[in-house]
């Protein structure tokens, strides 16, 4: 019997087409970027908070989550498993303007909707 090597397939990090067009806009006014990170950082009642910025480049061990050609979302390795399968789109509602996750992982929200726990 082979021994078959096991390759592992995440699930994807999606922009919506009104997020993908918000942030290849901000990367125009910015003068470049190659893409955006996606991340956590400790906040809130519920533990954890979205990170998002820009990037002219990832780090070294960034898993890329390509969106076309020359533009992907990253994320560092340590917060790939609260945000793999995130679908981020970007609205608007009269004057506020904001991005959104629908994450999978997403256990729990606070009340203001500010924060998370997975």
């Amino acid at each position: 019997m082979s021994e078959i090597n096991a390759i592992e397939i995440l699930p994807p990090i999606t922009l919506s087409e009104a997020a993908l067009t918000h942030v290849k806009n901000q990367i125009a006014r910015r003068g470049g970027g190659c893409g955006l990170r996606l991340g956590i950082k400790k906040m809130g009642c519920s533990g954890l908070a979205y990170t998002v910025e820009i990037i002219d480049e990832p780090g070294a061990e960034d898993h890329a989550f390509p969106q076309e050609p020359g533009f992907a979302v990253y994320v560092a390795p340590g917060d790939l498993s609260s945000v793999q399968g995130t679908q981020i789109d970007f609205v608007r509602q009269g004057v506020n303007r904001e991005f959104r996750f629908n994450n999978p992982n997403v256990k729990d929200t606070c009340g203001c909707g500010e924060s998370f726990s997975v």
